[in-house]
């Protein structure tokens, strides 16, 4: 079984994200996708997806994945088990923390995907945020600005998560 990680990266965070997330789960098992290069026929196949964009400028989506946005409403996501991970600086942008993620789950999941791997916003200080169900997040959140120390931790911490509702 692969699991699809497709991402976009603006100053290469994400992506060195994508590439832990893809160690920790074993390189066999998840193909990277640099959404500069992908299209809507890269996800076929994938039974369980990764998705991660940075929160860039004042909530809005990286470039690639902004470009990108149009092109989801022409794919089903039905049966499709989808997480997200984010980069964002919670301090200096507190108003729209992970926005990105937020905006792409929720069309996401309009588009029949089921969101795994939500995470607990507690250890964050920010003040809004569309990525946010309740007392979550709808992924992974981190914060090299703010909380690098807690980066690799979180990151082990998710992917446990992820391989048991993944299933492998």
């Amino acid at each position: 079984m692969a699991i699809g990680l497709f991402f976009g990266t603006q100053t290469g965070n994400t992506e060195s994200a994508a590439e832990e997330i893809q160690k920790a789960f074993g390189s066999n098992l998840v193909e990277l996708h640099d959404m500069a290069k992908a299209d809507a026929s890269d996800f076929d196949g994938y039974d369980c997806l990764i998705i991660g964009c940075p929160t860039w400028n004042i909530g809005e989506m990286q470039s690639d994945w902004e470009g990108f946005f149009p092109e989801l409403d022409g794919m089903d996501f039905s049966g499709k088990k989808v997480a997200y991970f984010g980069c964002g600086d919670q301090i200096g942008y507190s108003d729209n923390f992970l926005d990105a993620i937020g905006i792409l789950e929720e069309k996401i999941t309009e588009l029949g995907g089921k969101t795994v791997g939500y995470w607990s916003t507690e250890g964050y200080e920010f003040d809004e945020s569309k990525a946010v169900r309740g007392n979550k997040f709808v992924g992974l959140a981190i914060d090299d600005t703010n909380q690098s120390e807690l980066t690799d931790e979180r990151l082990k911490k998710w992917v446990s998560l992820l391989k048991s509702e993944f299933g492998v």
